[in-house]
């Protein structure tokens, strides 16, 4: 181990090698604190060929790697479980070039996402990508778990908002697959592989990423609902009259936003009444000077006469419209203080989404009379964060227990329903058995089939997915 320590050291250097324990805390737990593990030692390359290297010294001496980038995640897919070598990724942070005309960015996996959308806005163009921990979370991490967040409805997730990559294979080998073409038929599409993989069939380095015109102005509007069914037909009506300038419809529950202002200082009630659902709607336009303010309006003011809505405020300032999102992107902020939960990450049809709040919500009371659930999420691409805990800490406690039988009566029901267990934030550890129950046997055969034939020693990021 001595030799291989030594091997790696002399790759990236003394001070870029990790193997005191104290050192290493923050890598080897989640953001969570769910999951904890052990590593060998972290290892923090300067660039592609950097990891390469190290990716070889690791196949060499078969030790198992964990690839880390801003250690965001959710489940626990960046955490290593025990003996592996963390490969943290965010020395890997520069932007390498911009193609204006093509509309393209080509940045390295530990970019934060933050960094690469500044970089557009520079050149007066937008990165579309949004979420709550865009300020720590990396390029590489989004695209290992097609991360999707707050703009789906209009430009797609990661997978859609990447046009190529640069990865390091599992025998160390460096494909440069860097290309900003929008259309290329020439065989596999080898990229889509990698993304959503969390890094079980190779490590990203760098992406091409598509960019878009910067939008001229926006509306951003909090409404209150009666009920999800109601904010469903909103969207619907919303998409009728206002087409592809929508660019996010996320619903809030009553539960959920109480805990935000229970917990995340300054924060107010943009409405009266204590409404047991919330929607929260950005509209976009890249035109400057058309009528998009007065149509919102107008959409909005049907809404209420037809009593799909019960009130609605429109931002009427930059900083009004910054602290309604602050309010929608503090849910998990708040939720954490609150203490662990169990969270459930799923994706349904747009038109089912009423059906399943109300069945997994009767089914879970049923057997658990006190649950707190506190569901909010991208309901335009049909996304729901459905989050359970109970409110004293020690009767939370056995709740959490109960972890499994939880998950199968939310996730009987996603999946009667036609839905995906989940939508944006990977599988790593935490679903990985569920996978097994969900997804057919052929389904199944053909990811361990990919796996053997891009891994087939199984140390890229062991234990998460399969």
């Amino acid at each position: 181990m001595n030799e291989f320590l030594e091997r790696l050291r002399a790759i990236v250097g003394n001070a870029y090698l990790i193997v005191e324990a104290d050192e290493m805390s923050a890598y080897v737990t989640d953001w969570r604190g769910r999951y904890r593990g052990s590593a060998v030692a972290v290892v923090r390359p300067a660039n592609s060929e950097q990891l390469a290297a190290v990716v070889q010294a690791c196949a060499d001496a078969g030790v198992a790697m964990v690839p880390q980038g801003g250690n965001t995640g959710l489940c626990g897919g960046a955490t290593p479980i025990g003996g592996e070598v963390i490969i943290s990724l965010t020395r890997l942070n520069r932007i390498r070039g911009v193609d204006t005309d093509n509309a393209t960015i080509t940045v390295e996996a530990g970019c934060t996402l933050r960094q690469v959308q500044e970089a557009a806005e520079r050149i007066d163009r937008l990165f579309p990508l949004s979420l709550a921990a865009e300020g720590t979370a990396t390029i590489g991490g989004n695209l290992s778990t097609n991360a999707g967040g707050v703009q789906v409805l209009r430009y797609g997730n990661a997978r859609e908002l990447c046009l190529g990559l640069e990865v390091v294979l599992a025998d160390g080998r460096l494909w440069d697959g860097l290309r900003g073409l929008r259309k290329d038929n020439t065989g596999y599409d080898l990229k889509q592989l990698f993304i959503g993989a969390e890094g079980t069939l190779g490590f990203i380095s760098a992406a091409v990423l598509k960019l878009y015109p910067r939008p001229r102005q926006q509306v951003t509007a909090w409404a209150t609902v009666a009920d999800p069914a109601r904010a469903v037909a909103l969207l619907s009506q919303l998409r009728g009259h206002i087409g592809d300038r929508l660019t996010a419809f996320e619903l809030i529950d009553r539960t959920g936003l109480d805990l935000v202002l229970k917990h995340i200082p300054d924060s107010r009630e943009p409405l009266p009444g204590r409404s047991p659902w919330q929607v929260l709607i950005e509209v976009s336009d890249t035109i400057a000077g058309s009528d998009l303010r007065p149509r919102v309006e107008a959409v909005l003011g049907e809404a209420v006469a037809s009593e799909l809505i019960v009130d609605v405020a429109l931002a009427e300032s930059l900083g009004q419209a910054t602290a309604l999102w602050h309010l929608r992107e503090s849910l998990s902020e708040a939720q954490k203080v609150e203490g662990l939960s169990i969270k459930h990450d799923v994706s349904l049809p747009v038109s089912r989404i009423a059906e399943f709040i109300a069945i997994a919500g009767s089914k879970l009371r049923e057997e658990f009379p006190d649950v707190r659930i506190v569901c909010f999420g991208h309901v335009g691409d049909g996304n729901l964060h459905y989050n359970l805990s109970r409110s004293p800490a020690d009767e939370n406690n056995r709740f959490v227990a109960a972890t499994p039988r939880v998950n199968t009566i939310v996730h009987d029901v996603v999946s009667d329903l036609a839905g995906s267990i989940s939508a944006e934030h990977g599988v790593g550890q935490l679903k990985r058995a569920e996978l097994r129950r969900y997804k057919s046997g052929l389904e199944m055969e053909l990811m361990r089939s990919l796996k053997r034939a891009f891994d087939p020693r199984g140390l890229m990021n062991p234990g998460k997915v399969l």
